[in-house]
Order: C-alpha cells, then structure tokens, then sequence
C-alpha cells in the first residue's frame, strides 16, 4: 500500500484510453496521444482543528506546457467498500486552472471550510490534465489524460481507530469475509494473509490479499478461492489482517463438506 512520504511521486500514465474520450473524439480525431508526466507532492493532506490548509506541488516533467484543471469531492465508498465520489464546495483552493511550464513547478493551495467534531471527513483533490489538440500536416490528433486524486482528511479531535473481521467462513471452495472500519477515522488495509493448517498444526498453505484504504462506518468484502486439495487438508484456516494502525487476527475450523466447489 502506498503511505504517505516527502519523496516526489511520479505518475507515468499507463497507456490506456479512456472510454469517454474514445466515444466523443474518436469519430473527429485520426488518432490519439497519451499523458504526459508531472510529479505530486505530497500524495496526501490531513487537516485537523489547528491545521486546515495546505498546499499540493505540482511539477511538470513533460518538454511541453502541461495544462491542468482542480476539481475537489467527498470521498465516501458503498456497501460494496467501493470508492463514491461527489463534488463538494467544502474545500477551498487556488488555483482552478493552470498552465505549467516545462520542468517548473505549480503550488496548489488547499483548505477546509469546517473542521471535523465526530467523524473524519474524507475528500479528493482531483488534477486533471486537460487534453489537448496536435495539428500536423496529415492528422489532427488528442491527448488521452488521466486524473490523480489527492486524498484529504480531516481528523476530529478525538481520534478512535477501530475494525474487525464479519462473516469469516468457507462455502463451495471459497473463503469469505468483510473487514469493517467501526472507529471514526479511516485505515488501510495493507495486507490480508490466510494460511491454512493441517492436523499437526503445520502449515501447508498460504494466500495473501491486497487491501487499500476503508472509511470510518465502511466495509469491504473480500472472496478468494481455495484448491480443494489445500481445503481438504487443512483443519483450520488462520486469517491475518494487517492495517495501518492495528492488526486483526481470526481463525476458524474447517468442515470438509464445505471445501467442494
């Protein structure tokens, strides 16, 4: 999982269209280039009752003037733990829209309206490149952009970080569980380890999930498979959570009826 660090981070768009782009220019344009690169600084903002503003570095690594565009939401994910976002006049920042030259710099001023009382309050800071048009003798061609969204948080003053493991179990060859986030600030989950063991207590098998961040009141389900040889083996599966700020160990025995797809 990415954490937040000083180190410039550089965003090398991946070279994929985006399916917007594709339905509106695709018909107008001959063809279509890719972002160009700049670098963000720092990944992350976090507000509190004595600190509401900040300030993102933009810099642009590209040989041409980079042309961006800010868009700020709230951040809340759904039942599902997925990512919701929408547009919010919460925070305050400056400038809307920039032009950077090549190899300078651009600093985005960031503030919070209203501090947090209960709850964090969660919000991204989007940048967007705006795509633009490139005239040649034979082709007009568009640029393809990605946006990068800063997180924001704005902590309470008493800060309470909490979560658990739900509904851990096996059914039809699958592990299931959802981890949830009952504190009032958020976490990531950085990684989630199951290991399975036999009659002896030895481990003969292992799997580890990816995670990413979970909102205060939010929680994510996850669903991984497990080989039936391992299944039938193992007595109990071990699951280890680990998060930013705690880790969550679960175990539960294992009915083979339950290892079959």
């Amino acid at each position: 999982m990415r954490s937040a660090t000083p180190r410039p981070i550089l965003f090398q768009w991946m070279k994929r269209f985006l399916i917007a782009c594709m339905v509106f220019f695709a018909p107008s344009f001959h063809s279509m280039l890719f972002a160009g690169q700049f670098t963000v600084t720092p990944i992350k903002l976090q507000f509190d009752q004595k600190s509401r503003s900040g300030v993102v570095n933009v810099f642009n690594e590209e040989k041409n003037p980079l042309q961006i565009q800010m868009k700020a939401y709230v951040w809340t994910q759904d039942a599902n733990g997925k990512d919701q976002y929408t547009e919010t006049k919460d925070l305050l920042f400056f400038p809307k829209m920039a032009t950077i030259n090549p190899n300078q710099e651009r600093l985005i001023r960031v503030g919070i309206k209203n501090p947090s009382l209960k709850h964090e309050k969660t919000y991204r800071l989007f940048i967007e490149e705006i795509p633009t048009r490139v005239e040649s003798q034979t082709e007009t061609q568009v640029q393809v952009a990605i946006r990068f969204g800063v997180p924001i948080f704005v902590t309470p003053p008493q800060k309470a970080v909490s979560g658990n493991v739900q509904g851990l179990g096996l059914g039809k060859g699958q592990l299931q569980m959802s981890i949830q986030n009952n504190g009032n600030t958020h976490f990531i989950i950085q990684s989630i380890m199951i290991r399975g063991r036999n009659q002896s207590g030895e481990e003969h098998f292992s799997k580890e999930l990816s995670g990413w961040y979970l909102l205060t009141g939010s929680s994510r389900a996850y669903e991984t498979n497990i080989p039936i040889e391992a299944c039938r083996q193992a007595t109990a599966f071990d699951v280890e959570v680990k998060t930013s700020e705690f880790v969550l160990s679960e175990k539960f025995n294992v009915e083979k009826s339950l290892c079959t797809p």
